[in-house]
């Protein structure tokens, strides 16, 4: 399988480029890009590597860190099986596309909510209570990662991300730094990426 790894920020990508050159014998071929932090930087640098590439993907994971609901823990690693935009405040049914839930490859049953901004407590509780749900991540690029791979022929995405924080647990983007400076080797999420069956 020909997958692309996409690394929103610089700190993810030589995480991720520190794993892929450690790694021996992978069952699939990787390219790694860094697409960018927030929705518009990632889906345009995520358009300009699949215009670019040779050939076509089997999946795009994207990969690094992410806040997380209360039920999660610092260190967990999780895949989401949906991911949607959570600051899209647009009346239901008027614009699916952008609306609408987008499903993930991955297996645990939280869904990722994506936004411009980073999150506290209130902004997560917020969240929770508008989408009615208790378990949750909460990150800047995937929900717009997945409208790119639907434009570019429908190519399945799996995320998979490190929980950095839990802002209703008291952590704020000084936790976030702390986690992800500790963690600079993303061998873990590679080999969730190698276990992935299409």
């Amino acid at each position: 399988m020909r997958v692309l790894i996409c690394a929103p920020t610089s700190r993810e990508y030589r995480a991720m480029r520190y794993a892929l050159d450690r790694a021996q014998n992978l069952r699939n071929e990787y390219d790694l890009v860094e697409v960018g932090i927030g929705k518009a930087l990632s889906a345009a640098g995520l358009s300009r590597a699949l215009t670019l590439a040779e050939g076509r993907y089997d999946m795009l994971a994207v990969v690094g860190f992410a806040a997380a609901a209360l039920g999660r823990q610092q260190g967990d690693i999780v895949m989401p099986s949906s991911a949607i935009h959570h600051d899209a405040i647009i009346p239901e049914g008027f614009c699916p596309e952008i609306t609408d839930p987008r499903k993930l490859v991955g297996r645990d049953a939280e869904t990722v909510f994506t936004g411009d901004s980073f999150v506290n407590a209130d902004i997560v509780r917020d969240i929770k209570r508008r989408f009615g749900v208790e378990c949750a991540l909460f990150d800047m690029e995937i929900a717009a990662i997945c409208q790119v791979a639907e434009l570019y022929g429908n190519i399945p995405v799996l995320a998979v991300k490190y929980v950095s924080d839990v802002p209703e647990a008291g952590h704020s983007e000084h936790s976030y730094d702390e986690f992800a400076d500790a963690h600079s080797d993303f061998t873990p999420l590679l080999k969730r990426i190698e276990d992935v069956e299409l």
